[in-house]
């Protein structure tokens, strides 16, 4: 994926939504959703990483910037193993390989860390591969709308 801006790109929000919606079975967003409201408005966590060897942020909502608390220009530059402390990137590390092998994982749990060093506990996550029309993979994607800080 390049590194335009993507947080209203239409394209975008197909390839997020559409893989969502063909490897999990059940829709990201409600019927008539846009991609305005994906970013502004969603009351859960989308993230995205590229396919890069040490894979970078590519999109992050506004609700994973308030979370997270990292601006979008801050989160678009940030490589994603950063999103958890160096203990937990192992067990990070497996549940990517898991979302390669099978397309997606339900149900994820884990710690991940915010800017000012404040964890938080995910529970419910679903982590997917960003597949387009062409079954060429764009990288890969969360969505959680539950944690608390630990």
């Amino acid at each position: 994926m390049s590194a335009s801006d993507l947080r209203y790109d239409a394209a975008f929000f197909d390839l997020l939504t559409g893989s969502y919606d063909r490897l999990v079975g059940v829709r990201l967003v409600p019927a008539g959703a846009d991609a305005r409201w994906l970013y502004e408005d969603a009351p859960f966590v989308v993230v995205a990483h590229n396919t890069d060897a040490d894979p970078r942020f590519v999109y992050a909502n506004r609700t994973a910037q308030a979370c997270f608390e990292y601006a979008w220009d801050e989160f678009v530059t940030l490589p994603s193993r950063l999103s958890a402390e160096a203990p937990n990137r192992e067990e990070r590390a497996r549940i990517l390989e898991a979302v390669a092998r099978n397309g997606f994982v339900r149900g994820y749990r884990g710690v991940r860390i915010s800017k000012s060093g404040r964890r938080f506990a995910i529970d419910g996550g679903v982590v997917w591969q960003l597949i387009d029309a062409d079954g060429i993979n764009r990288g890969q994607a969360a969505t959680f709308s539950s944690w608390v800080n630990v």
